[in-house]
């Protein structure tokens, strides 16, 4: 019966960005493999500077730790294909593997809303609770935590799958977009979209809402417990041990917002325009949240700095001893 619903499309076709000219396809092949290399340098970091480091082994690098693997994934699992499109000329995916794309690409993005919750969870018990913290918030507590927000993200990915892969596909199989996503599939099929289309937006407005209401109330609760701190030096040093959270959960939420805004308020964009900005904020924080670890989380910049000085200085002594 599924063979017989999508037997006219076997494949699908995408697009990458619609209208890049030819002449700089070389040019964007070449930024996204380089944002793939530094998502890996970056996160590959992060996981061996927990590694070789028992002073990052607190509930905050546990959460980071989960936020880089969730990273790599998401990564991993759709910049390879894109990048073979401008490479090697391959734009096309079976039908089978695009489900299997979407799967990760929805799920992915359910886990890292619900770690980038357990991050603002983390700071609001630190901050608003610091005597209590270390009684509730123990590694163990985050090692279950964890497991059970990366299993109960399943749900939603799962059941769009379950749905959208027997629709009829039976017209165009062009995908406008760098990876197969629950719109672009569900846009190609020969039926009515709008039975299968609402149930996921609502899943994801969930998924996507629900985190974000916990962490605006946390961090206006920080706020609060900070100005109530006397000291002016206390306060400024509540603020930073959140800065870095603020900051990673930030990138993830505001072009999200900004975009879902946008299209309720009757901005239109182009589809290049729009493939432009998903792969901007879909891309950009797995590349850019290593950076803002190792620069702005006291105990991850001083590993690094202490790692990266003990190998700079083994190499001056073996080119001095070269010299001898």
């Amino acid at each position: 019966m599924l063979n017989g619903n999508h037997s006219n499309v076997t494949e699908f076709i995408l697009t990458g960005f619609p209208g890049l000219h030819q002449e700089y396809q070389g040019l964007a092949s070449a930024v996204l493999f380089l944002v793939y290399f530094l998502t890996l340098i970056g996160n590959g970091t992060v996981f061996y500077l927990f590694a070789t480091d028992r002073n990052l082994h607190k509930p905050m690098y546990y959460i980071i730790l989960n936020l880089s693997t969730c990273d790599i994934l998401f990564s991993t699992t759709t910049l390879p294909k894109i990048i073979s499109k401008y490479w090697f000329q391959s734009g096309t995916i079976s039908f089978t593997a695009c489900f299997v794309q979407m799967y990760f690409v929805h799920y992915l993005g359910s886990v890292n809303s619900f770690i980038l919750f357990l991050m603002a969870l983390d700071r609001y018990l630190a901050i608003c609770y610091p005597l209590r913290y270390t009684l509730i918030l123990k590694n163990s507590t985050i090692y279950i935590l964890s497991i059970t927000f990366w299993v109960v993200a399943n749900g939603a990915p799962l059941m769009m799958v379950i749905r959208a892969y027997p629709l009829p596909y039976c017209a165009s199989n062009i995908i406008n977009h760098c990876y197969c996503d629950h719109i672009g599939i569900t846009m190609l099929a020969c039926t009515d979209r709008a039975p299968y289309g609402f149930p996921a937006f609502m899943s994801a407005m969930i998924t996507l809402l629900g985190p974000l209401a916990f962490i605006i109330f946390s961090y206006c609760s920080i706020i609060i417990a900070v100005l109530k701190i006397a000291d002016s030096q206390g306060r400024r040093k509540s603020l930073s041990t959140c800065s870095t959270q603020l900051i990673v959960i930030a990138l993830y939420y505001l072009p999200r917002c900004f975009v879902y805004l946008a299209s309720n308020v009757g901005i239109k964009f182009s589809t290049d325009i729009r493939v432009v900005i998903v792969m901007l904020y879909s891309l950009s924080p797995p590349m850019i949240n290593p950076l803002i670890y190792c620069l702005r989380a006291k105990d991850m910049k001083d590993s690094f700095c202490k790692r990266f000085t003990r190998i700079a200085r083994q190499k001056t002594q073996k080119v001095s001893a070269v010299t001898v």
